[in-house]
């Protein structure tokens, strides 16, 4: 058995612990680049505790999904205000962003350099600045893991911008910021957390400390995610939630995914649809089309057994098999009402490029099997 594991240089977990962030950071830098989501007005009680520790602070706001030319912007706007950190508050676009712009001012020439699939896929040769993440939804992980996903409209996907050294110096999970998430924002991100939880578990790279957090992050999932969004004021369930986030992203990025993130990447690309959205639409079905192709041409695969085991952590039953998981996570989209593929203007006509850029996406050679087109076809018409 041999296997790596790396993640941020520092993890501090609880509630509150954003508002202390000023002290955290006293020892890495003098001036930080700052970026939020459209709301900056949230940032207020970060901005104050710089403010507190005398360290100064450019402010970057970015709003929607985090494209080249944002992070392009973003990393001028630290070179000229002289930013030697950055620090990262919102949801995974956010936090992607700030990845992306630490790493880009430290690494020189163009961000195509660096960039998968439509880039020239160099690695980075220098660590980032000093980054820290603090999220404000429960959902992607992105606080932990080694890339930002970046969007390119001109070639219609999403492509990585992936390293080492890329992981954030300090990752600041609070739960009190996802307090007030409304329901759908709190289905979609949490969808994404339990996906992140479940293809890594699955995934040709899944190794026994990634098994332990996913074992972890499925359990909390599965009794907090539909409570937090019935009743966004149930603290213990939005503490859990932020935890299966965290667990996700741990795994996530030593374990790698699967098919579901595979497809996923190329639909964002696309189409203006939410990530995690994206990810409730096609989980239940990529699991359904898995189970079968392995029982038809791997039937000895230790995935089989393991989807077994996520039904029974997910449902409780001790003694429920692979498909009773499958049904659970279909129930689960039906209750938490995520919408269909075809509502964000997918066609069946979509499908041959979808599935050719699916294909050759990163996420995609970690699906504990190798699908056929026809197979890939199929999750998408079923998700439409």
């Amino acid at each position: 058995m041999r296997f790596e594991f790396a993640t941020a240089t520092r993890i501090v977990f609880g509630p509150g612990t954003s508002r202390h962030v000023g002290a955290a950071v006293t020892d890495i830098g003098h001036r930080a680049l700052v970026v939020t989501g459209r709301n900056a007005t949230r940032a207020a009680p970060i901005l104050d505790s710089l403010s507190t520790q005398k360290i100064e602070y450019a402010l970057f706001s970015i709003s929607g999904e985090p494209t080249l030319e944002t992070v392009k912007e973003g990393t001028r706007l630290a070179q000229a205000a002289q930013c030697d950190f950055v620090i990262g508050l919102g949801g995974g676009s956010v936090l992607d962003a700030g990845k992306a712009i630490a790493a880009l001012l430290t690494n020189g020439g163009d961000l195509f350099d660096y960039l998968e699939v439509i880039g020239r896929g160099q690695p980075l040769t220098q660590p980032s600045v000093p980054y820290i993440a603090i999220p404000t939804t429960a959902g992607t992980g992105a606080e932990v893991t080694r890339n930002a996903v970046l969007a390119s409209p001109e070639h219609c996907v999403k492509v990585s911008l992936r390293s080492p050294y890329m992981l954030p110096r300090l990752a600041l999970v609070d739960p009190e910021l996802t307090y007030s998430l409304p329901p759908e924002i709190t289905a979609s991100t949490g969808l994404d957390a339990l996906t992140q939880l479940i293809e890594p578990y699955v995934s040709t790279r899944a190794n026994p400390l990634t098994d332990g957090l996913c074992h972890e992050g499925m359990r909390r999932a599965a009794r907090s995610l539909r409570r937090a969004y019935e009743e966004e004021s149930d603290v213990e369930a939005r503490e859990s939630m932020a935890l299966a986030s965290l667990y996700g992203g741990l795994a996530l990025a030593n374990a790698g995914l699967g098919a579901v993130h595979g497809f996923a990447g190329p639909i964002g690309g696309m189409f203006p649809a939410p990530h995690g959205a994206i990810c409730a639409c096609l989980l239940p079905h990529v699991m359904k089309i898995n189970l079968r192709a392995l029982r038809e041409r791997q039937p000895s695969s230790e995935a089989l057994g393991r989807y077994a085991e996520i039904a029974q952590l997910i449902t409780g039953d001790e003694a429920a098999p692979a498909e009773a998981g499958v049904a659970w996570i279909e129930e689960l989209c039906e209750a938490l009402r995520m919408p269909s593929l075809a509502s964000y203007g997918i066609t069946a006509e979509d499908f041959p490029v979808l599935i050719e850029k699916a294909a050759v996406a990163s996420s995609m050679q970690a699906n504990p099997i190798k699908l056929t087109p026809e197979e890939m076809q199929e999750i998408l018409s079923r998700a439409l």
